[in-house]
């Protein structure tokens, strides 16, 4: 298994948005799969011909959408997308909750607010 990415420079699109939307892509697709350590920051800096910084700023962005989690000196891994989703899903309600009792909403009025959301999203 190998990570295939490239960066096209004339892009209009940031090269680190194109390395986490790469990486983000294969990872959510299962090319690449959970636990699947990626390269370390300098040296896929190297390989694509990014500097060290690019690259960190990528990393750190697709670990904050829970699709790599870094393991200390271990190195930098594939998440399990289970568990990224979970822990987003988590973050969202959290953030819906408190916003919902801030605007004074009632506990019935938030649960029926998502109820109505999650019927339109799921087509039921």
């Amino acid at each position: 298994m190998t990570l295939r990415i490239s960066v096209d420079t004339r892009a209009t699109t940031a090269p680190y948005e194109q390395l986490r939307a790469q990486i983000s892509e294969s990872a959510r697709s299962g090319e690449l799969p959970v636990g699947y350590k990626l390269p370390t920051v300098r040296g896929l800096a190297e390989d694509l011909g990014l500097a060290a910084n690019t690259v960190a700023k990528a990393y750190k962005a697709l670990e904050a959408d829970g699709v790599i989690e870094t393991r200390g000196r271990n190195g930098t891994f594939v998440a399990a997308a289970s568990d990224a989703a979970s822990r987003l899903a988590a973050t969202a309600a959290a953030a819906y909750a408190t916003e919902a009792h801030r605007l004074g909403l009632s506990h019935e009025a938030a649960g029926a607010a998502v109820r109505d959301a999650l019927r339109a999203a799921y087509d039921e």
